[in-house]
């Protein structure tokens, strides 16, 4: 059975806790539109003319520089990037126009939106003192834990991450050889499993600890230098 758009909007964060009513009046401004895998949903320098909601399927969230340069943001975000979706995707889509509208109508949906922005606002912050203050190992171990608390599964082994070390490096900024040499010290110590296109996440508090301080794999990832590459 298809899901509702009012479930969908229920369950989003950037909804969720506003009233049925409110809900239901964003719900009749959505339409849905499906996307195939690496089909481009908006480009960098298109126009902000509206607001996406994923259904179903991933989209990715990419900036690039004039030279070319890649990186992935996030798995979904406005238009100072290009999103583009990993897999087959159904979103609904909300023109600006027609939610500029109703936010001059329901004062309720305004004050929501300025408290989840100034969250946003704290969570760049927070990602521009990553990039400065925190070292490559942190960097890396932070990113895995969000995404494993926010895109991950659980499964007996550990949460598992659908996602390539090729894309964890471009989320970073880093090179994906950077990346794998501190993933193999950390799959050697029983930290994470790799995969291709897929990372296991074992001992969540052993990155907690990384992120924390000095990394207590220090040794190992100097080591980590001589492990060769692999593909997995």
């Amino acid at each position: 059975m298809a899901i509702s758009v009012q479930t969908v909007l229920e369950r989003n964060l950037l909804f969720r806790g506003l009233s049925p009513a409110t809900l239901g009046q964003i719900a009749r401004l959505c339409i849905r539109r499906t996307y195939e895998r690496d089909a481009v949903i908006f480009s960098q320098s298109d126009p902000g003319d509206a607001l996406y909601g994923v259904v179903t399927g991933r989209v990715r969230i990419s900036a690039s520089s004039a030279a070319g340069r890649e990186i992935f943001l996030n798995i979904m975000e406005p238009r100072t990037a290009s999103a583009s979706a990993t897999a087959p995707s159904e979103l609904l889509i909300v023109t600006r126009e027609q939610f500029l509208g109703l936010l001059a109508r329901e004062p309720q949906l305004t004050d929501h939106l300025l408290r989840l922005l100034c969250a946003r606002l704290r969570w760049v912050s927070g990602f521009a003192e990553e990039s400065a203050l925190l070292s490559v190992p942190a960097r890396l171990a932070r990113r895995l834990l969000s995404l494993g608390k926010l895109h991950g599964h659980e499964t007996p082994a550990g949460i598992e991450l659908k996602v390539s070390q090729d894309e964890v490096a471009r989320f970073l900024g880093l090179s994906r050889q950077i990346v794998n040499q501190h993933l193999q010290a950390w799959k050697a110590r029983r930290w994470v499993d790799l995969g291709r296109g897929r990372i296991m996440i074992q001992d969540g508090r052993a990155l907690e600890t990384v992120v924390e301080g000095p990394d207590p794999a220090d040794d190992h990832s100097r080591s980590a230098l001589q492990i060769p590459l692999q593909d997995v």
